[in-house]
């Protein structure tokens, strides 16, 4: 058909139109039909989709991670079980208020036994407390040749009790080493002392407020 065909076509009798012109018009009302359909409705229906898609997606993730979660559960608990288990085993590593002065002999006898002099074993007046634990710092003094005091620190290490040797520093004197340190024992609250730590923490929370 040509451009002056289609100009005669009367758009009044559409049934009497050759059937190329009749197929364009179902075209052309089909693609109008789609798009006012998008435009309309289906555009906020495909946004719908698109925000329950992520939000199944989202779903899905979360399902995945408590699963794991709940997989890993039970190796989590084992964790747990072990770390109290060496924690407690650390705790019984610290004497108890009433063992402290046996400590102290034995960190004193430790020195007499590899023949070392004591110049100086000054407990400090006063513990530091922490959550759990106190620490005692001692300054000690002590000369001797180079392999005793080595025995001694040596010595120090293996006690039963926890002491570590801080701020060591070594010195000559005529034919002897002069050792300088801080010994730090360390001992276990008692119930009562945790008591008291929790009602001062309690009382420090609550005049935050």
């Amino acid at each position: 058909m040509t451009l002056d065909d289609l100009r005669r076509l009367d758009p009044k009798k559409v049934g009497t139109w050759p059937v190329l012109p009749k197929l364009g018009v179902l075209v052309i009302a089909l693609v109008v039909l789609v798009f006012a359909s998008y435009w309309f409705d289906w555009q906020n229906q495909w946004e719908q989709i698109s925000a329950e898609k992520r939000k199944e997606e989202q779903l899905r993730t979360t399902f995945l991670d408590k699963k794991k979660q709940a997989i890993d559960l039970q190796a989590f608990r084992k964790q747990l079980e072990d770390i109290e288990k060496q924690f407690g085993a650390l705790l019984k590593q610290l004497p108890g208020r009433s063992e402290m002065d046996a400590l102290l002999t034995d960190i004193n006898q430790a020195g007499l036994g590899r023949g070392l002099q004591f110049e100086l074993f000054k407990p400090a007046v006063s513990e530091t407390v922490r959550d759990f634990y106190a620490e005692l710092p001692i300054t000690i003094k002590v000369t001797g040749n180079y392999h005793d005091l080595g025995a001694f620190a040596s010595d120090i290490g293996k006690l039963s009790r926890i002491v570590t040797l801080n701020d060591v520093a070594l010195a000559t004197a005529k034919d002897v080493l002069v050792l300088d340190a801080t010994a730090k024992t360390f001992r276990y609250l008692d119930e009562e002392e945790l008591a008291q730590q929790r009602k001062a923490a309690a009382a420090k929370k609550g005049g935050k407020k």
